[in-house]
Parts: structure tokens; C-alpha cells; sequence
């Protein structure tokens, strides 16, 4: 994965995604209109931020890929593990951000879609046979339910993938060293409980330091893709102020990165 920039958007790009041509990757903070505490470029419209701002950043973002805003796909997240599937044109995606789940799978080209976060792992899958995306947001609920296996299950069930094809970006995200979790986190992953005990360092008084970008990997295994197909960031961005917002870090109020794809 490697960092790049298109015009002004600076962004974290996959390796299989260049390589296949397809749009892809995840946004840092910079460059964009946004204000303090979300500079500059915010692009979460379930913020305080001013909806001139995300929206001018948002079209930004898509002008940078050759698409516009009219066919960027966004949801309302809610942390759960409902998927929103696209398989057939449309003539307004806007009214699908009203829509809550967290995840977005497609087989339509030039649709950017994406999900927001400031912590929570981004995932994008790309199908390269059939010519499917998707993108999945995933914090601990999502992870908890296992919602990178409910994205590949889509793709398999409704566009006729095969899971050894499919490629995924796992990208920055609150790491390990950062993210203390407790009780009701642990009571989370019942049916997880494997990825739990592999993933989770206890501390003191009922802490564990989670590993949320390990688990989502050990999950893209289990659901049939090859690791080597597998890229991943690394980087956690509570970590790192300049580059990245943090829910965390910034105590609830801060922007939102993308971790967006689209099929030319």
C-alpha cells in the first residue's frame, strides 16, 4: 500500500487496485475545506461539521477520480452488518445514504462507494472475474459480526464470485496499541470467540488492547481469500495526528476518512 495523490486528494493506495485499474483507496485528512477540528478534508456527514464543507470535499474527491457527486454511494452507519447491494443502474443514488447499514457491495461501473471512519476499520473488496467491489465498514460490532464474511457471502450469492479471486484492502485504522477495550467489547465476540482469544491482549482490571485490523484479516481467511491477496495498512491513526482523524484520540469530535472504490 502505498501513499499517493491525485490533484489534491492525498490517499493510501492498494497494490491490487492499481494493479487492476480500479479507483480505490483511503483518505488522509488533508487538503480538503473543512474547518477546525475537522480539518481539512472531512468527508463524514454524520459530524458537526458545516454540510457546505463535507459536501465540497465529497466533490472534491469524486472529481479527482472522474465521477461526480451524484454517484458517490454513502450510508448511514450504524455499526451493525447489513449490506446495501447494488446490482443494476440507477437513476439517483442519493437516496441510499439514508439508508442504515455498513456496508456497500457493486457491480455498476463509475459508482464510487465508501464508508466512513475515524477509528473503525475500512475494507474494500475487488473482484476482478466478475467485476464486483465493496466496501465494509467494520468497528468492534461489526467486526463482532463478522461483517467482512457477510460482504464476501454477497458477492458470492449475487454476482457469482468465487473467494480465491477476490482481493482486499484492510486500511488505516485504530491499532492495537491504542485501542483498550472492556467487558461489554469482550461479551460482544460470544460467536467470535477464537478471534477474540487470538486478538486480544488482557491487561489490568478488565482491559484488553484489540487488534480490530487482525481479526478482520483472520476473517477474510476463514471466508475463503488468499493471504496473498490480502493488502493491509498498518497504520493506526490514532497514531497519527497529521495524516488521520480519531475518534479516540480527538475524544468525539473530529472528521471522517474514506475508504472509497469505484469500477471504470
Amino acid at each position: 500500500m502505498k501513499q499517493k495523490n491525485n490533484g489534491k486528494i492525498y490517499y493510501f493506495e492498494p497494490t491490487s487496485l492499481a494493479a487492476a485499474g480500479v479507483a480505490g483507496g483511503f483518505t488522509t485528512r488533508h487538503e480538503g475545506v473543512s474547518r477546525p477540528p475537522y480539518n481539512s478534508l472531512n468527508l463524514g456527514s454524520g459530524t458537526q461539521d458545516l454540510s457546505q464543507y463535507v459536501q465540497g470535499n465529497r466533490s472534491m474527491l469524486a472529481r479527482a477520480f472522474g465521477t461526480t457527486l451524484e454517484r458517490m454511494v454513502t450510508v448511514t452507519q450504524v455499526h451493525g452488518a447489513d449490506l446495501l447491494v447494488i446490482d443494476q443502474p440507477n437513476d439517483d443514488f442519493g437516496h441510499f445514504s439514508r439508508l442504515e447499514c455498513d456496508g456497500i457491495v457493486t457491480n455498476q461501473p463509475n459508482v464510487m462507494i465508501g464508508v466512513c471512519v475515524a477509528d473503525c476499520v475500512p475494507i474494500l473488496l475487488y473482484d476482478p472475474r466478475q467485476q464486483v467491489v465493496a466496501a465494509l465498514h467494520a468497528g468492534w460490532k461489526g467486526t463482532a459480526a463478522n461483517i467482512v464474511a457477510k460482504g464476501v457471502a454477497a458477492m458470492v450469492e449475487v454476482f457469482d464470485s468465487r473467494p480465491a479471486d477476490i482481493h482486499a484492502a484492510i486500511g488505516p485504522a485504530i491499532g492495537p496499541c491504542c485501542y483498550e477495550v472492556d467487558t461489554p467489547v469482550k461479551n460482544g465476540f460470544t460467536t467470535q470467540q477464537a478471534a477474540w482469544e487470538l486478538f486480544a491482549q488482557a491487561k489490568e482490571n478488565g482491559k484488553w488492547q484489540l487488534d480490530l485490523t487482525a481479526v478482520n484479516r483472520h476473517q477474510l481467511l476463514a471466508a475463503g481469500l488468499a493471504d496473498k491477496r490480502i493488502d493491509i495498512s498498518g497504520t493506526c491513526v490514532c497514531c497519527t495526528p497529521d495524516s488521520f482523524f480519531s475518534f479516540r484520540r480527538e475524544k468525539g469530535e473530529t472528521g471522517r476518512q474514506m475508504g472509497f472504490i469505484m469500477l471504470k
